[in-house]
């Protein structure tokens, strides 16, 4: 047997195969729903996944709005952000940040479980969330994708 016939494939940028698909965020848990799309944005579902490639899917969530937090969350969950100046810490709740715009809370969410380096920040640039149940993003014609149907 021919061992050198055996090689392992590698993912490049360019062969890379890249699809649009929407998550349904209504009625979902905020950390589950997350830790989906997380995996949709690395390419950890596919079989042809590098951990150093961006090779994931760019994700659409839609009903951002309609997201749960369980327990007390809404009022214990804070969010710390660092002004830059002396005695710039400051702090939001997560109804705050949900008040503020619904859509930010999913994003932090995610970003979070995302590798912290420039990888991170490309397959970030990979996710749209929306208010409500219509996108714009229609032309690039996404899967629908039923989250309660994975495991």
């Amino acid at each position: 047997m021919d061992t050198l016939s055996y090689k392992t494939v590698s993912t490049n940028k360019a062969t890379a195969d890249k699809q649009w698909v929407v998550v349904d965020a209504a009625g979902q848990s905020l950390g589950r729903v997350s830790s989906i799309v997380a995996k949709f944005l690395r390419g950890k579902y596919k079989p042809s996944f590098s951990p150093h490639v961006d090779c994931g899917d760019n994700v659409i969530v839609v009903n951002a709005e309609k997201v749960n937090l369980t327990g007390k969350k809404w009022d214990s969950k804070n969010y710390i952000r660092y002004t830059g100046y002396p005695g710039g810490q400051r702090s939001l709740t997560a109804q705050e940040v949900f008040d503020k715009s619904p859509e930010r809370l999913v994003e932090k969410s995610v970003k979070g479980m995302l590798p912290k380096n420039k990888l991170g920040s490309a397959l970030f640039r990979n996710l749209r969330v929306f208010t409500g149940a219509e996108h714009s993003l229609s032309a690039q014609k996404p899967k629908e994708i039923n989250i309660n149907e994975l495991v």
